[in-house]
């Protein structure tokens, strides 16, 4: 009889053993598919793959400084997931302000009026603002081009540039052509080549690498002075949406940004599609 009753306890105590065992599976098995599960939210970035070497397409995939940057800036963030998508220079801004985009990643400058309505974040690189030109042509300020005729995109800060320069010289003004923003910058460059027009005003870093690609070699490129006093000028940013969404991104994106500067990861995406080093100092990531 004591044999057989210790017969039922060691069975009762297998049984418990067991039963704990599975136990302890179950919460494994159960702590292991909430960490698979745990949410990653997909940030899309607009870009028009049409401001080389910025932001272009490659063997039909997106490319570029800000592109590559924005990559690396998100491979520090595992709790989003990146996806970019290309459309048209018009609609890139005008999706990050409807919510179909979270941000932008184009060669985007800094302007008070959109600094009202979205948040940039810390500078990726620095250049300057020139004109291509015929290379007979002789020019050092935008008055030197009193008359002439360019080609223009409606939301481009370049545009914002001209058009203030007329207003403030009505007497020296440039000719103003607008275009579809799906006009490519390497199809303006080609019309100032053909004599279609006569300059195009740009970013210094994209009409050199254009102008070489295209073999456009009758064009020279010209700095051209700001007479402004603004300190973003000649920066350019990622634009955010302005909500808590777009205000989290920024932060967090601003951090990466600094660890980028610091490692040298920016300087070797510079120095890869601009062959310089153009990032802004270390004081602008503070």
């Amino acid at each position: 009889m004591k044999k057989y009753k210790k017969i039922i306890v060691s069975g009762l105590i297998l049984s418990a053993a067991v039963a704990l065992a599975a136990c302890g599976k179950s919460s494994s098995t159960a702590t292991s598919e909430t960490s698979k599960n745990d949410k990653v939210t997909t940030i899309t970035v607009a870009t028009d793959a049409d401001t080389k070497p910025f932001t272009f397409s490659e063997n039909d995939q997106p490319t570029g400084y800000d592109i590559e940057v924005a990559r690396a800036v998100f491979k520090e963030l595992p709790e989003y997931k990146l996806k970019v998508e290309v459309t048209d220079f018009d609609s890139v801004i005008a999706g990050v302000d409807s919510g179909r985009y979270q941000f932008a990643a184009n060669d985007i400058g800094w302007r008070e009026e959109r600094a009202e309505k979205y948040y940039f974040s810390a500078p990726l690189s620095k250049s300057n603002n020139a004109v291509a030109v015929k290379s007979d042509v002789k020019v050092k300020t935008l008055g030197d081009l009193a008359g002439k005729s360019t080609e223009v995109l409606p939301s481009a800060n370049y545009t914002t540039i001209l058009s203030k320069y007329n207003e403030a010289n009505p007497d020296k003004q440039v000719k103003l052509n607008y275009v579809d923003g799906s006009y490519p910058t390497a199809s303006r460059l080609a019309d100032v080549d053909s004599g279609k027009i006569d300059f195009l005003l740009y970013d210094a870093i994209s009409l050199k690498t254009i102008i070489k690609d295209k073999g456009l070699d009758d064009l020279k490129v010209v700095n051209i002075a700001s007479e402004s006093t603004d300190s973003h000028d000649g920066f350019e940013y990622f634009l955010f949406t302005k909500d808590a969404q777009g205000k989290e991104l920024k932060t967090k994106v601003d951090k990466v940004l600094k660890k980028l500067e610091a490692n040298g990861t920016l300087k070797e995406l510079s120095e890869k599609y601009f062959g310089g080093d153009f990032v802004p100092s270390a004081d602008a990531y503070k």
